[in-house]
């Protein structure tokens, strides 16, 4: 895919459908709310004029730290079209966690939902950088608004020319392994998201409809919510609130989603919920995603069973903004990421880097053009994780035969019992598969005598009230029986929850403590 130098990615996904007739198509609806393309275009100039009003200027960073509504797409391609990067920020972090972003990205502006302003406020006085707060809401206690703020800006403005290779926006990484990172996205990595994977995996069309429950400030949301859908005008339907089994279902049935994009985690709980069927979903669905974590393989069996419609699983990651490792609608072999796809080349290293045979198991590399720019101000880790063309993912993997990528886990999460690599994934699939569960993290520990095991939490399905020792033996054979004697658990805690990241990721590290 090649680009002109001088490319601005406003022009791709916002313009070019009002060029192209489409300006009075939906893009997004939302807590009542519909925009047009039409209607995007002139509030993004808007945006764009509010900017310099402000007096931010190409290349300065605004944060952006708001709820999935209409306002979203506004004010992140309104700062693109002005050559203002937005920096997007998890709706569900703590005061300190936002004042390290804030402060480590330097922000000069902040936009904020109204409900959020709480969870800043005690922060916002120690940034010596930022200079303005904008509220998207009703009431910002004496701050600007941001429909004010709009409503008094123009409408025309002439598009930044932005280069290809420059910085758009930026990512902060979980943080499921300590501080989060500043990952930098340049102008051209959205169209390459959409072509390869929206177009050449999913067969994205104008007439779909997309629903992500995954948030437009994680990578996978901001594609499945924002690229993927506007890259052939298609429209979005956005959850303000976080997702529930009850809000999804909702959703869904009210709108009609074609698409529709979750996390394992949010997957097994609807399974979990009685309501979960399929006169109360879309009736138009065609097809389910997965990303964020690997799909355990009985989780997608079932959903096919319950709900009639196929979850096609893959795995990305901040660093490559999306999915580069898939299933594909017509090739599903559950319990697997997938193969390998156009846009993007994959390898399988040992500790020396060098590549392993078939069902080996090696730490995935990828090499395609979404790839980050690198982390902000950490050369060192940006030198590790980016090596030239390619990008470490800090995943374990095996390839079969037939090309299919099986899952072993995190690289920090692999641990040898008796000398043998055990995938902590793989445990965590048997177990789930037993009906007495509803979802499982494994994690090593150190036995009496010094030696590593594998320890299980596990936390029970509903309708389970059965003795805990007794549920231990069960599950310690069951697993035996599904993959080996040698990899139960030692230990089992029965347990309420699991840690997770806001994106759905468990934080085994928190475990491991």
């Amino acid at each position: 895919m090649v680009l002109p130098r001088q490319y601005n990615a406003v022009d791709d996904f916002v313009d070019r459908n009002v060029r192209e007739g489409h300006g009075g198509r939906p893009a997004f609806i939302g807590s009542g709310d519909v925009m047009t393309y039409g209607e995007l275009q002139q509030a993004t100039r808007r945006m764009a004029n509010v900017l310099d009003t402000l007096g931010i200027g190409r290349e300065t960073r605004i944060a952006v730290l708001m709820f999935d509504t209409v306002d979203y797409p506004v004010v992140f391609w309104g700062a693109l079209r002005a050559g203002v990067i937005p920096v997007c920020l998890n709706t569900l972090l703590t005061s300190e966690q936002y004042h390290y972003m804030l402060a480590d990205s330097r922000a000069r502006a902040l936009f904020v939902s109204e409900a959020l302003l709480p969870a800043v406020m005690p922060v916002l006085e120690h940034l010596d950088a930022l200079e303005h707060v904008i509220v998207v809401g009703e009431n910002g206690g004496g701050r600007p608004l941001l429909a004010d703020l709009l409503a008094d800006a123009p409408d025309t403005y002439e598009t930044a020319a932005t280069c290809a290779d420059e910085t758009a926006f930026w990512l902060y990484s979980s943080g499921s392994t300590g501080d989060p990172k500043g990952v930098r996205h340049v102008h051209s990595s959205p169209i390459y998201v959409a072509r390869h994977y929206g177009r050449g995996i999913l067969g994205i069309q104008q007439t779909d409809v997309c629903f992500s429950a995954a948030k437009l400030f994680f990578a996978y949301g901001l594609g499945a919510g924002m690229f993927i859908p506007m890259s052939v005008g298609a429209c979005t339907v956005l959850l303000a609130e976080r997702p529930t089994p009850q809000s999804v279902l909702q959703t869904m049935n009210a709108h009609d989603p074609t698409l529709f994009f979750g996390v394992p985690t949010l997957y097994a709980a609807m399974l979990a919920d009685p309501e979960c069927r399929p006169e109360n979903a879309s009736a138009r669905l065609r097809l389910c995603i997965s990303a964020g974590e690997a799909l355990p393989e009985e989780i997608g069996k079932s959903w096919k069973e319950r709900m009639g419609v196929d979850i096609l699983d893959g795995i990305g990651s901040t660093e490559m903004l999306h999915v580069f490792l898939s299933n594909r609608p017509d090739d599903i072999r559950y319990g697997t990421s997938g193969r390998e796809f156009d846009g993007y080349e994959l390898r399988l290293v040992d500790e020396e880097g060098n590549e392993v045979g078939t069902d080996e198991i090696g730490e995935l590399l990828v090499k395609g053009d979404s790839a980050a720019d690198g982390y902000w101000n950490q050369r060192a880790k940006s030198r590790a994780t980016f090596l030239g063309e390619w990008t470490r993912t800090g995943d374990k993997y095996t390839r079969d035969k037939d090309g299919y990528y099986h899952y072993c886990g995190r690289t920090d999460d692999m641990f040898k019992v008796g000398g043998r690599w055990l995938s902590p994934f793989e445990v965590e699939q048997a177990l789930v598969a037993h009906h007495a569960v509803l979802e499982a993290a494994v994690v090593a520990y150190e036995d009496e005598d010094g030696l590593t095991k594998p320890k299980a939490f596990v936390v029970l399905s509903a309708e389970v009230a059965a003795d805990e020792e007794d549920l231990f033996n069960i599950l310690k054979e069951h697993v035996k029986e599904a993959i080996g004697p040698w990899k139960y658990p030692r230990l089992i805690e029965f347990v309420a929850d699991l840690p997770k990241t806001a994106t759905g990721k468990i934080q085994r590290y928190k475990l491991r403590e």
